[in-house]
């Protein structure tokens, strides 16, 4: 059994950040499924929303959010989150992120504009801020004596009072498989922190990396955490359409800039479904494009950034550039053809503004949280500085509490299970799961539609349950039988939406309730 004052799960900007504000008073253990960067964070491209420049101001970004968020934020913790962001950017900077500069002879860092926002305040570095950022990080952690970093390890689950025969609301810990050796370990934590990501992994196209499997959110479900909101997944409406471009996102910031949705034909068509164009949230801008698509029958629409010139988009998107480029796309010449696909989680664990669950001494943050910032659909560049203030807040929390560890925990037990036989059982009802969950529960939904997903997903989690309870843990079939949890998750809270609203969609319910009101789902003892 391992024991450390500080458990996280997650190794995100989120999971980093929390290590690093630990460090220096505790032994902390961050335990990542692959490497260190391999988390959605280091894939973020546009950047750090926070009020930066005297012409912004903190009621203008909390506006902003607000509107994004189609009634559902909670204005208190979106206070607590816009007027830290600019010491949150200031940490950054502090630990030596290269963020970008308006010029080389400047000062002053760049800031750009995204959609939904009514000013110039995101911080970036070029066109791979998560990248950027993730790496500073990271060198700090890899350096830091007080943290161990144990990579390809995946959680299995939290160890918590019910499991012992303690205190059924505490959690003492987790159960971590090596996926390298294939070994169980027993990890006793004062303090358990998820900081796991989304579940983008639970769709068919997403621009989440293979790690995005819902795990915190599975986990703290099943250790009896609350939900809320899980029908609120936001689809990003420009990832590259390419077969050979596996989950390329093509930054908000491309339409910040200028960028033009067309048809195929050339016409721009964003002005007819909203005022503000293509700089409406992400909610109507992936909902007018799936229009468009369904109604023409194309297979992606395009984004024209060709009215900047090369040098600009040479400087200001590289990443996007040098990408397309090898992909025989000049995107200085020749529109990108893009398609929406599933970006980020809303919902999740709910929290407090210390970031604790509904278990004690069990914590959330990140994506795998619902704090009440997003509402019903994210603003962007909102979510990275949701990581590191919750981060801060987290630290804080936990250092002002008396560090208790747990004797002794059981080890985890294996007498009762053998090899597989098939593993096909695993693959298969991934692929099956991922593509209703794209076919049934999008964009737009309907309740027949949601039912059908129940349905299957009911087939699905008895057979990898009896798989589970049968044979040998493997990563693969952990992240399957947390997919199958969190898409139950996300129907059941769709099923109860009787209304559209911000990321949901349904042609069933198309107007939008007078009261907005979230929805939670509580465990069942």
């Amino acid at each position: 059994m391992l024991r450390f004052d500080t458990l996280i799960i997650g190794s995100g900007l989120a999971g980093l950040t929390l290590a690093l504000k630990l460090a220096d008073q505790q032994k902390v253990a961050i335990v990542t499924k692959r490497s260190l960067l391999d988390g959605a964070s280091a894939w973020a491209q546009g950047g750090i929303a926070a009020v930066q420049s005297p012409d912004d101001s903190h009621d203008e970004h909390i506006r902003d959010t607000l509107t994004a968020g189609a009634g559902l934020c909670d204005p208190e913790t979106t206070r607590f989150v816009v007027e830290r962001g600019a010491a949150a950017v200031s940490w950054l900077i502090d630990q030596g992120v290269p963020f970008s500069k308006e010029d080389n002879a400047s000062q002053d860092f760049h800031l750009t504009r995204e959609g939904g926002h009514s000013k110039r305040r995101i911080i970036h570095a070029a066109d791979a801020t998560g990248k950027a950022i993730q790496q500073t990080l990271a060198d700090k952690v890899r350096a830091h004596p007080n943290v161990t970093v144990l990579e390809h390890h995946i959680a299995i689950d939290l160890i918590t009072g019910r499991k012992i025969g303690m205190s059924p609301r505490r959690c003492f810990g987790a159960y971590v498989l090596d996926t390298l050796s294939d070994r169980v370990i027993t990890i006793a934590a004062a303090r358990t922190v998820l900081a796991t990501g989304g579940a983008g992994k639970v769709y068919l196209y997403t621009t989440n990396p293979d790690t995005a499997t819902g795990d915190g959110i599975a986990m703290g479900w099943r250790a009896g955490c609350r939900v809320a909101n899980m029908e609120f997944m936001q689809f990003h409406p420009t990832c590259l359409y390419h077969p050979h471009a596996k989950s390329f996102l093509i930054s908000e910031a491309v339409r910040g800039e200028g960028g033009i949705l067309r048809l195929p034909d050339g016409t721009r068509f964003m002005p007819w479904h909203d005022e503000r164009a293509e700089l409406a949230p992400r909610d109507v801008v992936a909902r007018a494009i799936d229009y468009e698509m369904k109604k023409g029958g194309l297979d992606c629409v395009y984004l024209d950034i060709t009215h900047q010139s090369e040098a600009f988009l040479r400087e200001h998107f590289p990443t996007i550039h040098a990408r397309c480029l090898s992909l025989g796309i000049d995107i200085a010449r020749q529109p990108i053809p893009v398609v929406p696909a599933m970006h980020f989680t809303c919902g999740g664990l709910i929290t407090d503004l210390a970031a604790r669950t509904d278990i004690d001494d069990l914590y959330a943050i990140g994506e795998t949280a619902h704090t009440g910032l997003h509402g019903a659909n994210r603003l962007a560049s909102n979510s990275l500085l949701e990581c590191l203030v919750f981060a801060e807040a987290a630290a804080q929390d936990i250092l002002s509490r008396k560090t208790a560890h747990p004797e002794s925990l059981p080890d985890w037990d294996e007498s009762r299970v053998t090899d597989a036989d098939e593993l096909v059982v695993v693959s298969h009802n991934w692929d099956e799961l991922r593509r209703f969950m794209w076919d049934y529960v999008g964009i737009v939904r309907t309740t027949k539609r949601l039912q059908r997903a129940q349905h299957r997903i009911r087939l699905l989690r008895e057979e990898i349950n009896e798989y589970y309870r049968n044979f040998h843990v493997t990563s693969d079939l952990l992240e399957l039988r947390n997919l199958v949890e969190t898409a139950d998750l996300i129907v059941q809270s769709a099923l109860a939406r009787h209304e559209s609203r911000g990321l949901h969609y349904s042609k069933d319910f198309p107007l939008t309730a007078p009261v907005a009101l979230p929805t939670i789902l509580t465990p069942q003892d």
